[in-house]
C-alpha cells in the first residue's frame, strides 16, 4: 500500500517507521533538520525497552506535491498547522484515497457525518476560518485516536515512551471494508488498531486526559506521575475532567472507564512530559484550542459552565502568547 505520512514527528515518525518496516511503500513529509536527518540516516525509533529500529522510507520529501497519489494519507501535524496544508493535500488524493488524521484534542470533523441536531456544525476552535472543513471531504476521513506517547529527542530520532493503540472508526459508525483495511495495515505493522463503531467516544476518553494533564504540565513543568501524585494538581485535573464529562454526556457520550481509573492510567505512564510541556521547553506554539478551547466551546453549546477549565485555559493561552512574543522557551535547569 502506498502510504504518505504528513509530519514525521513523534507520532508520525513512529507510525511511518512501523509501516515501512512492515513492507508498506512509505513516503514521509517534513521539513528542516528532521527531514535532512531522515534523508541522511533514515528514521530511528528508540522503543520503551531501549531497542532501536531504523527504517528508510521510499521517499522523504519537503512538500506533499512531491509525494504523488497515495492509497492512505496519515495526517500527523499539530492541529494549529493543518489549515496551512489543507488545500495542498489534494495532491495526494486519488479517487479512493483514505485520510487518517492523528491529532490530540477534538477534530475539526467532529460534527461531520455525525447525525442529530448538530450535524455539520463547525467547531470554531478547531477550524476558525472554516477552510479545513470546506477543503477536506469528510467522506475521505477515517477517525483515529492516538494513545502512544513519544518525543523527538534529536533530528531523525524518536523516543517511543509507551503505548501502541490506534483505534480507528468511520465517522458514521459503519464497519466498512476500507476501515478494516486501515486496521489491518496498522496491525500488520505491530500496532493495535481495533475498529470502533463510535470513534467519538474514544476521542473523548483520550481528550479527557489531554485537556487536563497537558495544560497543567505546561504550567507546572511536571510530568504525568508528578501531577497525579501531588494532591492539589490531582484534584484540579479531576475537577476539569468532571466538567468535561458533563459536557460529553449531554452530547450522548458515555465514558467506558471511571474518572479515577483514567487518572490512574496517566499516573502509570510515569515520568513522561506531555507534548504541550515539550513544546514549552522547545519554544514551539502550543496546541491549546483543540485540546482545551474546544471543550469550552462545546460547554457553551450545551449550556455547561466550565470554571476550572476556563481558568487553566486562560493561563496556558497567556503562557503561549508570552513565549511567542518573546520568541523564547522555558526549561527547568538544575542549580549547581
Amino acid at each position: 500500500m502506498k502510504v504518505c505520512v504528513v509530519g514525521a514527528g513523534a507520532i508520525g515518525g513512529l507510525v511511518g517507521l512501523k509501516l515501512a518496516l512492515a513492507g508498506e511503500d512509505v513516503t514521509l513529509v517534513d521539513i528542516g533538520a528532521q527531514l535532512e536527518a531522515i534523508r541522511k540516516n533514515g528514521l530511528k525509533v528508540i522503543g520503551p525497552d531501549g531497542k532501536e529500529e531504523v527504517a528508510r522510507p521510499r521517499q522523504a520529501v519537503s512538500s506533499v506535491n512531491e509525494a504523488g497519489k497515495q492509497d492512505l494519507v496519515i495526517l500527523a501535524l499539530k492541529t494549529q498547522h493543518i489549515a496551512s496544508v489543507a488545500k495542498s493535500l489534494d495532491a495526494l488524493f486519488g479517487p479512493e484515497t483514505v485520510l487518517v488524521p492523528v491529532q490530540n484534542g477534538l477534530p475539526w470533523w467532529y460534527f461531520q457525518r455525525h447525525g442529530g441536531p448538530y450535524e455539520g456544525r463547525r467547531l470554531e476552535t478547531c477550524d476558525p476560518t472554516g477552510e479545513i472543513g470546506a477543503t477536506i471531504d469528510p467522506a475521505r476521513i477515517v477517525g483515529c485516536v492516538v494513545y502512544p506517547a513519544g518525543e523527538v529527542i534529536a533530528p531523525g530520532v524518536v523516543k517511543h515512551v509507551e503505548g501502541d493503540r490506534f483505534p480507528v472508526g468511520e465517522l458514521d459508525g459503519k464497519e466498512t471494508d476500507r476501515v478494516k483495511r486501515v486496521s489491518e495495515v496498522f496491525t500488520k505493522a505491530g500496532l493495535k488498531a481495533p475498529v470502533l463503531n463510535n470513534i467519538r467516544a474514544e476521542i473523548w476518553l483520550k481528550l479527557w486526559g489531554n485537556m487536563s494533564f497537558n495544560p497543567i504540565s505546561a504550567l507546572s513543568h511536571a510530568t504525568l506521575v508528578d501531577i497525579c501524585q501531588y494532591p492539589l494538581t490531582r484534584e484540579l485535573a479531576a475537577q476539569m475532567m468532571t466538567e468535561a464529562q458533563v459536557i460529553a454526556n449531554k452530547l450522548g457520550i458515555e465514558f467506558r472507564v471511571p474518572l479515577e481509573k483514567r487518572i490512574a492510567g496517566a499516573e502509570k505512564v510515569g515520568k513522561h512530559k506531555t507534548s504541550t510541556l515539550q513544546d514549552v521547553e522547545h519554544g514551539r506554539s502550543l496546541e491549546l484550542d483543540t485540546i482545551i478551547g474546544s471543550v469550552i466551546e462545546l460547554g457553551k453549546l450545551v449550556g455547561v459552565p466550565t470554571p476550572h477549565i476556563d481558568t487553566v485555559f486562560a493561563l496556558t493561552k497567556l503562557l503561549d502568547k508570552t513565549l511567542t512574543d518573546e520568541r523564547g522557551r522555558l526549561q527547568i535547569q538544575k542549580v549547581a
